[in-house]
Order: structure tokens, then C-alpha cells, then sequence
């Protein structure tokens, strides 16, 4: 039974924790002491039901303001499939914890208040979600119960909401009529809205096929030289880390980066198994048939599909520190397990969220978003975001204070 992991993103009060909270509560994913303390909560609807987003308000802020502001993750099956869910936050002021939540995700649903339609956090919600290379997207309108389960209404949200994934080139787009609070198209099919015939979101969610989203470079940052130096294992030497992507196999001729050495894997383990292939997502440890000098934060990589390997370049960004990025200082940029020094040459440009225009900017404050050259301190041995988001992303590390500022996706090496 594979797995579909996805996040909600919207505005404030469009219902996105409301929607996860009816998604658990209608397919039964509910224990029984949760249940129990969802009655006897105090946070109720107006019309006197249970208040579903306490399901996943876990911070006392939340359950007091009635809002998410950290990420909430949220694990449910069904016969067909697995899910992993991430309730991002919808206020601007939260948007990296949205990022985040984000990052490892497989589809987006983008929440839409009805009654609102297209707002600046829906614009800016999405140019994530492309900047993300995420290729599913399902547009909930929620709450149509609020607007009389209008068909015109839906229609003409629908038709700006197009125009919108048309200009940020969003590829797998779907439209649904929900309401979170009543539970129509959520789980079930409603009957209160005959016009729409498709499916419901969970239907959805089990059939979409997202197979095609991987690729096949194989990529393993080193993240330990395991050798144990015993007697019993004197000659014992493996490399472990967690495959990024693609898949190795015995007999495999891998290159090592930063180094160039190439050499022979001659053995995998998993645990206490030595299986012939392993893949992305599992935690393995590599044998190879020469002694190379290989150290944490050097990756093994299929030797016949290298990657890029430069200290120049180019990369979204999206800004998510209070202090705004500071080009006269050296920031630390972690990719994947390898942390080094780098200076941003460059502000390319900066996004209008509100037009998607790019603008002219020397400076990046709170949630701005945009695109920077970096120059680093080692050459980096990443792929371009299309082509492998698992190589070709990383973090800004403000050095003053050890705090992540920024995500990064990586366009082109510059040099």
C-alpha cells in the first residue's frame, strides 16, 4: 500500500483544519479517548456540533485563537491508501511554517473561501506551490453551504483561479465544491449540489496518481563512515546515509563528490539484511570494492548521471526570518548533510506577490520571495529543483544566531 503525502494551504478562517478534522472524523480515523475529548471540548460550532479543527490545534495559541500556527501532521488509511497530512498556517505571518510543511509533499489542496474567492494569501499560496514543483493541485471552495451551494458561484471562483494556474504554469489542476463544516464532498458525495459530478476529495486523494514524480538519479549523502575497528570486524568499511532519490544496486559504479573517485558497490545493508537493490527512502549502508577517502557530507552518486558541481548559484528563495537578508554577512547553507559558508552576490529580483511581477530589490524581508545568486564556500554537487527536488534544494542558516532564515531551490549554476 504506497503512501500520498499532501498539505493544506489557504487563507485565515478559509477551513483548512476544519477539512482534515471531517476527513479523519468521517473515514472513522478517530481513537476513541480523542473522541471523547472532542465532545467534552468547549469549542463548538454555532449550531452546536464538534468543533473538528481542535483535531489539529495542538498548540494552547491555537486552541485559545482558534487559528494553526505551527504544523500539525496527521497520519490516516483507508483500504486503498496510506496519507500523511500537514495542516500549514494560512496567516502571512507563519507562511515558512507553511514552506515546510510543504517541502515533502506530493499534492497541494488549496482552500478558498467561497464567499471570499481568489485573496493575496490564495496568489502567494500557489506561487509556493509552483516554486515547489509540486505537480497535484486540488482547489477546494469551501464553505458553499454559506453561499447557497451555488454552481455560479463556484464557476466564476474557478475561472479566475485558472487564470491564476495558467500564469504560474501549475500543471494538474482540480476543482472541488466542499463544505468542511457539513461534510459535503469531503468524504461523500454531496447531494446538495446535483451540478457537480465528480468526485469527492477523499475518492480523489485514493485514486490520483503520483507514481510518476520520481526520478531515477540515484543520489546518498554520506552522513556516517561506519567502522567499527574490532576484531572480530577489522577490516570492516561502510558508508551510511539515507538514498535521496533514485536506487543502487550491487555492482553499480558510483562516483564520489566532492572527490571524483569513482568504484564499485559491492555490497548493501539494511539492518541485518544484504539486499541487492535499496532505494529512495531507505537508510542503507554501501560497501564499495576500493578504499576511497570518503567523509560525512560527501554524496555517492550513479556515475553515469552526475550532477552539477559548482560554488555559483542561482536559486529561489523565500525569505523567513524577521531580520532581513543582510548581504555584507556570511550565512551557512546546509544541503542535505553538508553545511558550508556563503555569501548572496546578488538579489536577481523580487516577486509582487500581488501582480507576480518581478521587481528590482536590495533587500528581502519577512515571507518576501524571489531569486538570488550564492556563492559558496565548497563547490556544491546538487541537481536543479525540476529535476530532483530531494538534491536540489537546501536551507540559509543565519551564523549569528544558528536559525534557518531561508529555503532554497536550486535554477542553474551560474559559473
Amino acid at each position: 500500500m504506497n503512501i500520498l503525502k499532501f498539505f493544506t494551504a489557504g487563507s485565515v478562517d478559509d477551513g483548512k483544519s476544519t477539512l482534515i478534522g471531517r476527513l479523519l472524523y468521517d473515514t472513522g480515523s478517530i481513537l476513541a479517548d480523542q473522541l471523547e475529548a472532542l465532545q467534552a471540548s468547549n469549542r463548538k460550532n454555532d449550531d452546536g456540533s464538534i468543533d473538528l479543527a481542535i483535531l489539529t490545534d495542538g498548540l494552547r495559541a491555537e486552541r485559545e485563537q482558534g487559528i494553526t500556527i505551527d504544523v500539525a501532521y496527521k497520519y490516516f488509511q483507508t483500504d486503498k491508501r496510506k496519507f500523511i497530512i500537514a495542516d500549514t498556517p494560512g496567516h502571512i505571518q507563519y507562511t515558512r511554517n507553511m514552506v515546510t510543511g510543504a517541502s515533502t509533499a506530493k499534492l497541494a489542496i488549496i482552500l478558498i473561501d467561497a464567499r471570499n474567492g481568489v485573496v493575496e494569501q490564495t496568489i502567494r499560496h500557489s506561487y509556493l506551490v509552483s516554486l515547489l514543483g509540486i505537480e497535484h493541485v486540488v482547489v477546494c471552495l469551501n464553505k458553499m453551504d454559506m453561499v447557497g451551494y451555488s454552481e455560479t458561484v463556484f464557476n466564476a471562483i474557478r475561472e479566475k483561479y485558472q487564470s491564476l494556474a495558467a500564469e504560474l504554469k501549475l500543471k494538474d489542476v482540480n476543482f472541488i465544491p466542499v463544505s468542511a463544516l457539513k461534510g459535503d464532498n469531503i468524504v461523500h458525495e454531496s447531494e446538495n449540489m446535483p451540478w457537480y459530478d465528480g468526485r469527492s476529495l477523499l475518492h480523489f486523494l485514493e485514486s490520483v496518481d503520483v507514481s510518476a514524480d520520481d526520478n531515477d538519479l540515484a543520489r546518498m549523502p554520506v552522513q556516517w563512515v561506519v567502522r567499527p575497528q574490532t576484531e572480530e570486524l577489522h577490516d570492516y568499511r561502510g558508508y551510511a546515509g539515507r538514498i535521496l532519490s533514485g536506487a543502487f544496486h550491487v555492482n553499480d559504479r558510483v562516483t564520489v563528490l566532492p572527490s571524483g573517485y569513482s568504484s564499485v558497490i559491492e555490497r548493501i545493508e539494511i539492518f541485518d539484511q544484504a539486499p541487492e537493490t535499496a532505494h529512495a527512502g531507505q537508510s542503507v549502508t554501501l560497501h564499495l570494492q576500493d578504499d576511497i577517502d570518503i567523509s560525512r557530507g560527501d554524496v555517492l552518486v550513479n556515475a553515469a548521471q552526475l550532477p552539477q558541481h559548482t560554488q555559483e548559484i542561482e536559486a529561489d528563495i523565500c525569505w523567513m526570518d524577521t531580520r532581513p537578508l543582510d548581504d555584507s554577512i556570511t550565512y551557512l547553507l546546509q544541503h542535505n548533510s553538508k553545511i558550508t559558508k556563503c555569501k548572496i552576490k546578488e538579489i536577481v529580483y523580487r516577486v509582487d506577490i500581488n501582480t507576480l511581477d518581478k521587481q528590482q530589490a536590495y533587500e528581502f524581508k519577512l515571507n518576501d520571495i524571489g531569486r538570488v545568486l550564492i556563492k559558496t564556500a565548497d563547490a556544491l554537487p546538487f541537481d536543479l529543483y525540476h529535476e530532483n527536488k530531494a538534491n536540489g534544494a537546501a536551507i540559509l542558516i543565519d551564523s549569528r544566531t544558528n536559525l534557518t532564515v531561508a529555503a532554497l531551490m536550486f535554477r542553474r549554476a551560474a559559473d
